[in-house]
């Protein structure tokens, strides 16, 4: 499905955000986009199952496991792992995920939008 620029403006106004795969390696995009998000004024939470903290910022293993519902998700995880987290968000009613290249496939995008899981 293609993007308008509106559609990528909605998006981005989402203030409360997680990231999926966030990486203490600085070279890494899980690292970088959270860093970027953070910097940006955006509320940030980093979900990785491997990190206990992130720049002194804690990190949970899954979506299920934040005290809040962030209002978006940026996924930077190998696609096998992402159809889970589509199926978490579905389970949880988060409805806007931002799937990083490499980290879409056919089937997490099919089940997103069958459930009305807006991703870019």
């Amino acid at each position: 499905m293609q993007r308008t620029p509106s559609d990528i403006s909605k998006f981005l106004n989402q203030k409360v955000w997680a990231v999926i795969g966030v990486s203490e390696n600085h070279s890494k995009f899980g690292y970088k986009i959270y860093i970027q998000l953070k910097n940006k004024g955006y509320s940030v939470y980093a979900v990785n199952p491997r990190l206990n903290s992130i720049q002194g910022a804690p990190c949970v293993p899954t979506l299920s496991a934040l005290a809040i519902k962030p209002d978006a998700i940026n996924v930077v995880v190998p696609s096998q792992i992402t159809e889970q987290i589509i199926q978490e968000c579905i389970d949880l009613g988060i409805k806007r995920v931002w799937m990083q290249p490499g980290s879409e496939s056919t089937k997490a995008i099919s089940n997103g939008e069958s459930h009305r899981v807006a991703d870019l």
